[in-house]
């Protein structure tokens, strides 16, 4: 068996293993370039072996740069025990067990919006009671204990409380048992400004990992639009001329962030002068594109393009009005906050 076969060989086998990992497949190619004194294959995969290990490493040190980077509100050390490290405030001696004033209350760790005072109710159980949350804010996970159901802050996953069900307190028949102190309450006259704004930048678990970082986001969904298929899957957008680029729509507090500086953030995190692809990512659904919701935003964006194009940046960005934004399936919302590490053809470069 020849060298070039063997290389060959290998390179067929690996690429089947990792069939849409473009990193693993970067590393085969370089271990080929290499040219490794491989007699087998097994000697072969040694050396892929040995070079990925190097790159996790390299990942490793680089997750933990930006983990350090990452901007969360300061806590006490009694709101640590219970926002970290899952603990329990005492019965009754919560803050807002008899709060009855309108409002929102919010995550104490990242400010995102999580329950309304509409949906709080007296349940006599020692903490705050509410029959609903706000839609997307609250995720739902088994408890360490494998019996009761966690809850937690959808956007940076600070520990709530406990989710119960079955109990009949109110029509809704639910109820979120929340500690206090994972909590603060914005009054109705000071209530969160919202509104909304969607990009395209690449492979969008990269784009919703720095997004979901910026001070004033209030929540994320990646997904699909920009194309003709109704409702498309990952796979037709993959594989499909859907004509869909994968996106992020981003729900953001006005008051906290602009949508100007949700734009800057946009440019920082991608290349793009690239067309239809973003770094290994290859094709029309990873294009650089801003759909923006109205004028103004429209307004907006092409006033930060016009900064880039007096900076001399090439830029490939489209500005689209927004089509329907087809919601990405499940295993892809906040890809790296469930899976840990960091994008592989996103990072930030200060542009403004």
């Amino acid at each position: 068996m020849t060298q070039d076969f063997r290389d060959r060989f290998s390179l067929l086998c690996i690429i089947k293993l990792f069939p849409h990992c473009f990193v693993y497949q970067s590393i085969l190619i370089i271990t080929i370039m290499m040219k490794t004194k491989a007699n087998s294959f097994f000697d072969f995969f040694k050396s892929f072996i040995m070079i990925s290990f190097l790159f996790i490493s390299m990942v490793s040190c680089s997750q933990n740069k930006v983990m350090e980077d990452v901007k969360f509100n300061t806590l006490t050390d009694a709101e640590a025990n219970v926002i970290i490290n899952k603990g329990t405030e005492r019965p009754f001696s919560g803050k807002y067990l008899n709060h009855q004033e309108e409002g929102t209350y919010t995550c104490k760790r990242c400010d995102a919006p999580l329950y309304r005072s509409d949906d709080k109710f007296e349940a006599d159980c020692g903490w705050p009671a509410f029959d609903d949350e706000i839609e997307g804010a609250v995720k739902h996970v088994p408890d360490a204990d494998g019996r009761r159901t966690e809850i937690v802050c959808a956007n940076c996953g600070a520990h709530l409380g406990h989710v119960f069900e079955g109990e009949r307190y109110t029509d809704k028949n639910v109820r979120h048992c929340v500690n206090s102190i994972s909590m603060n309450f914005i009054g109705k006259d000071e209530e969160v400004k919202q509104d909304t704004a969607i990009f395209a930048a690449g492979c969008f678990w990269g784009v919703e990992f720095y997004f979901q970082k910026a001070k004033g986001v209030l929540s994320t969904q990646v997904g699909y639009l920009g194309g003709k298929t109704q409702n498309p899957s990952y796979q037709e957008v993959s594989y499909e001329n859907t004509g869909h680029a994968e996106a992020l729509q981003v729900v953001f507090d006005a008051n906290k962030v602009s949508y100007e500086d949700l734009c800057k953030l946009f440019f920082e995190i991608h290349d793009f002068s690239q067309v239809n692809r973003q770094g290994p990512d290859v094709g029309e659904q990873y294009r650089s594109e801003i759909f923006y919701l109205n004028e103004e935003q429209k307004s907006t964006a092409l006033k930060i393009m016009e900064i880039l194009k007096q900076k001399n940046y090439k830029i490939a960005t489209k500005l689209t009005p927004a089509s329907t934004f087809w919601k990405a399936e499940e295993y892809h919302q906040d890809y790296y906050a469930k899976k840990g590490g960091i994008p592989y053809c996103h990072t930030r470069k200060k542009i403004f």
